[in-house]
């Protein structure tokens, strides 16, 4: 079964949701559907040697070669006794695809992101966590996985690695420049400021979600003097418990003070449909992780324009999006 993300797709910064609810071992764990390209039945796959032991096999549906990851294995969860109705979501983020073999498919529900929590990090794992959110949709309690640390604890190669920003050569220190990072990863949040410090950005905020940025931003703003004393550019996930990147985004491009603030978007979620929703919230940068050197690179062009170039350079983008 196809899903066509342009049919459910959500209006821009609505803080909303299409939630995949599916099942191991009979316990509810939920996907962004944004990052479901289709739903397929499990298939015979090609087991490889010398790999992580949560790596079912490849297989090759119309000739593409694709990773199965069996999440059962991975969360230490026994797996189906009757697997003829197992499933495989086929997902894509970080400009790449993978199959992950899960037991069912509940389906799919739209809901805010203030219904979905951030987990208790003594409960969930802090740092090595595997849950973004918990979500009450009715009478259950959803598990949304983070699939990005899955799949970076599976294959770290392809992970967030502060080190590339050493490809960027001597940079000078920006102690000046604060920076405000959105991002409910614990894990991504910690290798991100150590990017940013890396690149001579010391001066970092960190908050968990887009209504903690916001409410920080709400704090500076009301001191009364330049909100530039206060932040210089936001760094902001999208996928976010409470209020997500986009609405977050949207809040600040339409407030009279704040506006000018650049904002530049990081997330397994850059694809065509999801650049589009971005430019018309009034994204300044819009990246794929794990592209930290790229970011950084991104902070310096938007930090080195007068606001009125930034509008300039926002109005482009945005053309040049909507025409793509």
């Amino acid at each position: 079964m196809s899903v066509k993300q342009t049919e459910i797709l959500l209006e821009s910064g609505t803080n909303e949701i299409e939630i995949m609810e599916f099942t191991i071992d009979g316990e509810l764990f939920g996907i962004n559907v944004a990052k479901v390209r289709e739903i397929m039945k499990k298939s015979p796959v090609k087991r490889m040697q010398h790999t992580h032991p949560s790596i079912e096999g490849i297989y090759k549906p119309r000739g593409e070669v694709i990773t199965v990851i069996d999440l059962a294995k991975y969360l230490d969860m026994p797996p189906n006794e009757d697997d003829e109705r197992d499933m495989f979501i086929i997902a894509a983020f970080n400009n790449m695809n993978f199959a992950f073999h899960v037991h069912a498919v509940v389906g799919i529900n739209r809901i805010s992101w203030t219904q979905i929590q951030k987990p208790d990090p003594i409960i969930y794992g802090g740092e090595d966590g595997i849950a973004t959110g918990v979500a009450k949709v009715e009478e259950r309690l959803i598990t949304i996985l983070d699939f990005e640390k899955i799949i970076s604890e599976i294959s770290p190669s392809v992970g967030l690695q502060s080190s590339d920003v050493d490809k960027l050569g001597p940079r000078d220190t920006r102690d000046d420049k604060t920076i405000l990072i959105a991002e409910d990863s614990m894990l991504l949040s910690k290798l991100i400021t150590e990017s940013l410090h890396r690149a001579g950005y010391t001066n970092t905020v960190r908050v968990n979600n887009g209504k903690e940025a916001w409410e920080y931003l709400k704090e500076a703003k009301a001191v009364g003097d330049a909100i530039e004393n206060h932040v210089s550019c936001i760094i902001s996930d999208i996928e976010m418990p409470q209020m997500d990147g986009h609405s977050l985004t949207k809040r600040i491009k339409s407030d009279s003070v704040l506006k000018d603030l650049p904002v530049v978007l990081f997330s397994s979620l850059i694809t065509p449909e999801m650049r589009f929703k971005g430019a018309e919230v009034g994204a300044d940068e819009q990246i794929t992780k794990p592209e930290i050197a790229n970011l950084v690179t991104l902070v310096d062009r938007q930090l080195a324009l007068t606001p009125a170039q930034r509008q300039e350079a926002h109005a482009a983008h945005a053309a040049q999006t909507t025409k793509a």
